[in-house]
């Protein structure tokens, strides 16, 4: 290798009995008239592939050269190298590591674009040897033809006429024809498709005076990404409608729908909201995928100790079990994970939600429906006459529901439900405060889960970290802990992640057993503070207290644990 590398291109080939003598003499002759780099009127002439060429320019230079198998699937995102100076130049990130990038380069030897590249984007360069056609195939797959795949559709709605794409909402007709375009069509086909490809729970269509928004929420936190001109508003507000059968004359009122679609090879469920603003409709499209739910207790973040004393609460024949978090902590999925524990053809198993996010097999399901009088209370009304075993209240919101659902639980029901609360003691805080009576809550709740969803450190880019001790003691940690100067992480940033320093997320949380102390504090109607502080001398692990031993095991940071949790 070593010897190979002092030797010219022409010396190295020839060596490798990829070119004769006689064959260079040949192409030196023509190189005089062509003024062709060597390399090039090698390649030209025939006698070597290009590959070939490519792969002794790389020994002689001492660069490695690159398969078409082993460029990236997902584009490396930098800023400062244009995708038109990609495709001029004929060069494409592969990778990037702390400080430096990975450049696929036809042409090595073009030290301008590599110093190009350097001062735009202030990272070590390092350059790779590739083909010119899998250089650029990369690109059109990554980036599309020297412009984004929204850009291109764009400018084939710009092609048919401004005149078809008005401000003016009024008039209906239109807006359908404006809807039912094939680029209008292709583009909010776009923006569903990169969002079930980057794994956003949500889509957000946001107007605003100049703009018209789109966000995604991946792992809990919003992103601004590429957004469509502010005059296609109407017609993709008025696409999505069509798709989820909403009234598109109706921009007044609040509505609700669903779509189902077949994207990337499975069948994804979404569902709709629209609601009025000053400047428009603002859409959130919740994306509903089934696959990548994990209905595994087992997978979802538990440690041994809580999952063990959880799923003794779901062999109990009745009582009543409480999740509670905010709005996306994940509640709805430890719920189906628990039925999904327990069903079995032994037993009915009923719910009542709003709305049913996902089908679970061998269980009714009910969709709450306000508008024709089924609520909560109402259908829980009903299924206690269906003879189930198993019940499932996505919320208890109101007086009328929770003494339903009580009074289920004391006859012989497994019941199932959530609450708005920051902490498990809280639950029994809310119930009181609905009307429920103390000394029925105290008879029928068998245990109370608070939640919350930490996201998971990347492992490719997470990094050592010495937290802040005054940052600990926010978090409850004992300062003596032996494992606080261990492998503890924080987040950073690649290319894996795009640059957010998490990939995924898991559970943290907090698992209150109502035994005899606790129902009495209950009867004594005792605050939520006072119930939390004897849960915790009953053995109770808080949330933060979780989220640190999620910590030392290097799942997730501090910062992440802080921002997701509260306590007082």
């Amino acid at each position: 290798m070593k010897e190979d590398s002092r030797k010219s291109l022409s010396e190295i080939l020839i060596d490798q009995k990829k070119l004769t003598p006689e064959e260079l003499e040949r192409v030196i002759t023509t190189q005089r008239n062509t003024k062709l780099r060597l390399d090039r009127q090698i390649v030209a002439m025939g006698f070597v592939s290009d590959e070939d060429v490519l792969k002794a320019l790389g020994l002689q230079l001492n660069l490695s050269y690159i398969h078409a198998r082993e460029y990236p699937v997902e584009p490396v995102m930098v800023e400062g190298i244009p995708l038109k100076f990609m495709k001029q130049n004929q060069l494409v990130p592969v990778s990037l590591d702390d400080n430096e990038i990975t450049i696929a380069m036809h042409d090595p030897l073009d030290i301008y674009s590599i110093e190009a590249i350097k001062m735009a984007t202030g990272l070590k360069i390092k350059v790779v040897i590739g083909k010119e056609e899998d250089i650029l195939k990369t690109i059109e797959d990554l980036f599309g033809s020297g412009t984004s795949s929204m850009e291109r559709i764009i400018e084939n709605i710009n092609k048919n006429g401004d005149e078809s794409l008005p401000e003016n909402q009024d008039d209906i007709e239109h807006l359908k024809d404006m809807a039912s375009e094939a680029p209008v069509i292709k583009l909010v086909n776009l923006i569903i498709s990169r969002g079930v490809e980057y794994k956003a729970s949500d889509i957000h269509f946001e107007p605003f005076e100049n703009e018209f928004k789109i966000r995604y929420r991946i792992d809990g936190i919003l992103h601004d990404v590429e957004s469509p001109p502010k005059r296609l508003q109407p017609a993709i507000i008025s696409r999505i409608k069509i798709m989820a059968k909403l009234n598109i004359a109706e921009r007044r009122l609040p509505q609700d729908g669903r779509i189902k679609l077949r994207v990337m090879g499975k069948e994804v469920d979404f569902r709709v909201s629209t609601i009025p603003i000053m400047l428009g409709e603002s859409i959130v499209m919740r994306i509903l995928d089934r696959t990548s739910v994990i209905l595994d207790m087992e997978k979802l973040g538990f440690s041994p100790a809580t999952l063990k004393e959880f799923e003794e609460y779901l062999v109990k024949p009745y009582g009543m079990i409480l999740v509670t978090g905010p709005t996306g902590s994940g509640k709805t999925t430890s719920l189906y994970a628990a039925l999904e524990k327990i069903n079995s053809p032994e037993k009915k198993i009923i719910t009542v939600e709003d709305p049913v996010e996902y089908q679970l097999k061998g269980i009714n399901q009910i969709q709450v429906k306000p508008q024709i009088g089924l609520t909560f209370s109402s259908g829980l009304r009903s299924i206690v006459r269906q003879d189930p075993d198993v019940i499932l209240v996505g919320e208890i919101r109101d007086f009328e529901t929770a003494e339903i659902a009580i009074q289920s639980a004391l006859t012989g029901h497994l019941v199932f439900s959530t609450l708005h609360t920051n902490d498990a003691a809280g639950a029994v805080s809310r119930l009181l405060e609905m009307g429920a009576e103390d000394y029925l809550i105290s008879s029928c709740l068998i245990g109370i889960m608070a939640q919350r969803l930490v996201r998971v450190l990347c492992p490719h880019c997470r990094i050592p970290s010495r937290p802040d001790p005054h940052v600990l003691e926010e978090m409850g940690v004992d300062l003596s802990d032996e494992n606080i100067q261990g492998e503890i992480y924080e987040a950073k940033g690649c290319e894996q992640c795009a640059m957010t320093g998490y990939r995924g997320r898991a559970g943290i949380y907090e698992l209150l057993s109502v035994n005899d102390d606790i129902k009495n504090l209950i009867l004594k109607k005792s605050d939520a503070r006072n119930i939390k502080r004897k849960a915790i001398e009953n053995g109770m692990r808080t949330l933060r207290q979780d989220g640190w031993e999620k910590v030392k095991q290097g799942i997730t940071s501090v910062s992440e644990v802080l921002r997701v949790s509260l306590e007082e």
